[in-house]
């Protein structure tokens, strides 16, 4: 068993150096029908403690996950050089979803939230499919108040005035004053927009990005819609509820185990791997299955 994952690893890593692009990220490249990939550098070494010119803060880059392991082979060894060259002292979070519900990206950002520790004071709900490619992108601490790095004027596909999906940067604490986001929302979409109402409801501006000339060039989106389908059905009440505020749920009672925590490395960039079950009250929520 030992010698076959020695076996496994080496021809994974293989399959992301012949796969991936030698030039860097392409925007809306592709190689056999999976999404064009940067090939990472070697990642740089972690920041001496002590060195002032990293700063004082620490980030928890969480990444909601399930089953997108192509895109997590260039997502983390990419963000860590990114992050490190920026000199931002971070922590990557990998929060893999394995219960048999269907995928509820806020509520593994809560569960993200609680377990991301006490050496972190800020976080990034950051997909795995989006990376930054203009290095003027802010991810410092975002203390006067939520910073939403794939602004409309900059995402590839969203646009719209209230989107605060993709990349969002807030302090722990004004995570906290929002109670998270909404516990509510299985399946794909509409809980970046219900959280855009807690923000609001909290008294707080969402911030974003100036003086990027980038446009639509500024990440590149590795998601491609035709290798993997995402799961937008929407099941009887889900219709309806999906467009109200949950003025209820949130960190205060998101229903999960963490059934085991694992450091990783990918390509020499350090990563934490939980892998999370999440609960469902099927009688408060029936659309979280699959039936």
């Amino acid at each position: 068993l030992f010698l076959l994952a020695l076996l496994l690893g080496f021809v994974s890593l293989l399959w992301l150096q012949l796969s991936c692009s030698a030039e860097g990220p392409a925007a809306g490249g592709q190689h056999r029908g999976v999404p064009r990939q940067p090939c990472p550098p070697p990642a740089p070494p972690q920041p001496p403690e002590e060195d002032p010119a990293w700063g004082p803060h620490r980030l928890a880059l969480l990444v909601p996950f399930r089953e997108r392991f192509e895109e997590l082979l260039a997502f983390v060894p990419y963000m860590h050089r990114f992050l490190s060259k920026k000199r931002i002292r971070h922590r990557i979070f990998i929060l893999n979803q394995v219960d048999h519900f269907r995928f509820n990206r806020a509520s593994l950002i809560n569960v993200g939230f609680l377990e991301s520790g006490n050496d972190t004071d800020y976080i990034a709900m950051h997909d795995v499919d989006l990376l930054p490619l203009n290095e003027h992108l802010d991810y410092s601490f975002p203390e006067a108040g939520p910073f939403h790095v794939a602004s409309p004027e900059l995402h590839p596909l969203y646009h719209y005035k209230t989107y605060v999906g993709g990349i969002l940067l807030l302090t722990k604490q004004h995570y906290e004053l929002c109670n998270g986001m909404s516990n509510r929302f299985w399946g794909w979409g509409r809980e970046d927009d219900e959280f855009y109402r807690r923000i609001k409801g909290a008294g707080l501006q969402v911030r974003r990005p100036s003086g990027i000339t980038t446009g639509y060039e500024t990440f590149q989106h590795l998601h491609d819609p035709a290798w993997r389908k995402r799961d937008q059905k929407r099941i009887a009440a889900q219709k309806q509820e999906q467009f109200k505020v949950d003025r209820e749920g949130g960190l205060n009672n998101v229903r999960y185990r963490i059934e085991s925590r694992t450091d990783l490395s990918v390509a020499g960039a350090p990563c934490t791997v939980l892998n999370i079950l999440l609960d469902c009250d099927t009688n408060e929520t029936p659309w979280c299955t699959f039936g």
